[in-house]
This record gives structure tokens, C-alpha cells and sequence, in this order.
């Protein structure tokens, strides 16, 4: 898809792609994922195929494949600066 804005449906499609693809290079059954996940194996099989999964499902299922450097990038972006810090900030200048 070369939209930038994807809806719901499409982002867990192309995750559970992903997903698939990552637990294959590394010749993993969906039973074996399952197992490494603590989830169900029917869980990795809806995830795969983009049905709907929890977000905790997710979780295990990334952690298991060893993806969790990559969850933390989703975020390194976001601002550690506090919105008040910056409020008290404008009105220090403001005086």
C-alpha cells in the first residue's frame, strides 16, 4: 500500500505479514511462536493473517521474535519535555 495514512484493517494486514515473514526466516511453525509466546497457536494464526489480535498478543509475539528494539523506535521521537515545564516557561518570559 503507498498510502501514508493506513486504516486499522490495513496496518494489521501488513503486520501480520511481517510477522509471518520474521517467524519464517527464522524457521519457526506458528506452534513453535505460540509456545515461545505464551499465546495459543490459533492467536499467531489470526495475528498473521491480519484478523485481529490483542495488543498484548502482539507483544509476546514480538518479544518471542526478538523485535522489541525495534518497538522501541516507534516512540524515540516523542518529546520528554514536560507540557507544564514548557507553560511555566512562557510565562517566565512573558514577565
Amino acid at each position: 500500500m503507498s498510502s501514508l495514512i493506513r486504516s486499522t484493517p490495513d496496518w494489521e494486514a501488513e503486520l501480520g505479514r511481517r510477522i509471518r515473514a520474521t517467524r519464517k526466516q527464522g524457521k519457526l511453525t506458528q506452534q513453535e511462536l505460540a509456545n515461545r509466546s505464551n499465546v495459543s497457536r490459533s492467536a499467531i494464526k489470526y495475528l498473521e493473517a491480519g484478523k485481529g489480535s490483542s495488543l498484548a498478543t502482539f507483544l509476546n509475539v514480538a518479544r518471542a521474535l526478538g523485535l522489541e528494539g525495534n518497538l522501541e523506535k516507534i516512540f524515540t521521537a516523542v518529546s520528554t519535555i514536560s507540557p507544564l515545564a514548557l507553560l511555566e516557561e512562557k510565562r517566565k518570559g512573558a514577565r
